[in-house]
């Protein structure tokens, strides 16, 4: 599977962003998706995570409540929503897919990455 994410930008703190990640290759549902991210000078970290059938999300703590990810199969989607943008929420985008939701949440060696998207958000 091939990933391409898209969407990152230049916003304000208090502002929302929304990524998106377009998959192609393989049964793209088949697939867990996810994102991670990197914030500068830091390791990559979890983000956010679905399930294959969309029935099943889990997030990072520092993004609850502000976040939200899905998935539209039809048209070989995954979304981020990201609102109320904080300064540390500044970092390089990465969409993954894994053969379950607890192999994107934990990064496993066979979780498929895509190129990532520069979210910065300004204070």
């Amino acid at each position: 599977v091939q990933l391409q994410a898209s969407g990152g930008g230049l916003v304000q703190a208090g502002g929302s962003l929304r990524l998106s990640c377009a998959a192609s290759g393989r049964t793209v549902s088949n697939y867990a998706m996810g994102w991670f991210r990197q914030p500068p000078g830091k390791e990559r970290e979890f983000v956010a995570a679905i399930s294959s059938g969309g029935g099943s999300t889990s997030f990072a703590d520092s993004v609850k409540g502000r976040f939200a990810i899905s998935r539209d199969n039809a048209k070989n989607m995954v979304y981020l929503e990201m609102n109320r943008l904080e300064p540390e929420d500044t970092a390089v985008y990465y969409c993954v897919a894994g053969e379950s939701s607890r192999h994107v949440r934990t990064g496993a060696p066979n979780v498929k990455w895509g190129p990532g998207t520069q979210v910065t958000v300004s204070s």
